[in-house]
């Protein structure tokens, strides 16, 4: 038996009986939110760490997908030890789920374009505040529709494919210099955050080239300079959560090389933080697509110039 939607003329077996008899009959549409809330659990097969990335607690994006698959009639995710795994179901619906979310962000770019009021959406990442700078950016123009958007480092393509129109991130960045519009904003230091009774933990500070010797764990994305946060450890593997960064290091796993303004390792009690002297600092830069003439960029540009600077140490 097979169960018929609204969209894409999508055909799921209803494989399960939990969901027998309870497809959506109400008339509601598909929402969107729980759509991507479905990618992003599938992309990471693991509920914790889509829980971590979407921002939201566990439980509840539990509850969201519980919620897709009641409107589907049809369950997409079971959970295992390794963590979630992809139904027959799941496995159908994944590419039309990304295929969905595709043709809305087009037709909302389309929109958009067609728009004559001033728009931007801004992003930014990891520990950045750019509250001053948007502050500063809806001073100067008062009549223009200004949004912000969380992103975690497998987000950066959200500039390419303009799900975001300017970036306030750490460089380097994963983005072709012949692609983008890269404004410095401001440095700071780095330091080591290492565990307490660690052998470096009572030094007043340590040189770039005492840590010259250390195994660096593998980086989601390839670079000839220091990237925003280096983890230090033989045998690490490659992890993106920064909690799970924090947490390797708390438990005496692995050591990590920070910018001096990200202030969330000072939130555990068991880790310390060291001044490092010698290594190249961390920047702070806006960036943009090249060719985009959107004038609210170059609003935001000279916002952002005016107001960012580096946290005070």
């Amino acid at each position: 038996m097979a169960v018929q939607h609204r969209f894409g003329n999508l055909v799921i077996p209803k494989q399960h009986d939990a969901y027998a008899g309870r497809v959506n009959d109400l008339g509601q549409d598909l929402e969107l939110r729980l759509v991507r809330y479905f990618t992003v659990v599938a992309a990471h097969q693991h509920f914790g760490r889509a829980a971590a990335e979407l921002h939201v607690a566990q439980p509840a994006l539990s509850r969201q997908i519980q919620r897709l698959e009641k409107y589907l009639g049809a369950r997409l995710l079971d959970r295992v030890p390794q963590g979630a795994r992809l139904t027959p179901a799941g496995q159908r619906f994944l590419p039309r789920a990304r295929a969905l979310l595709q043709a809305a962000r087009q037709a909302e770019l389309t929109v958009r374009e067609q728009a004559e009021t001033e728009r931007i959406t801004i992003g930014y990442v990891e520990d950045l505040v750019i509250t001053a700078a948007v502050r500063e950016l809806r001073r100067r123009c008062p009549d223009a529709e200004i949004a912000t958007r969380y992103l975690s480092c497998r987000d950066i393509g959200a500039l390419s494919d303009k799900r975001v129109d300017a970036l306030i991130a750490r460089a380097p960045l994963p983005l072709a210099p012949d692609d983008v519009l890269t404004t410095p904003l401001y440095r700071e230091p780095r330091m080591l955050v290492v565990p307490r009774g660690h052998r470096l933990a009572d030094r007043a500070s340590v040189t770039a080239e005492e840590l010259a010797g250390e195994e660096a764990a593998p980086c989601a994305f390839e670079t000839e300079d220091w990237t925003s946060y280096r983890i230090l450890g033989a045998g690490v593997p490659p992890i993106e959560s920064y909690e799970d960064k924090l947490e390797l290091v708390a438990d005496g796993r692995a050591i990590a090389v920070l910018p001096v303004g990200d202030r969330r390792s000072s939130l555990r009690p068991n880790l310390v933080t060291i001044p490092i002297e010698g290594a190249p600092p961390s920047q702070v830069v806006l960036v943009s697509r090249k060719g985009d003439t959107n004038p609210m960029i170059r609003n935001l540009r000279l916002a952002a110039k005016a107001v960012l600077a580096a946290p005070a140490v």
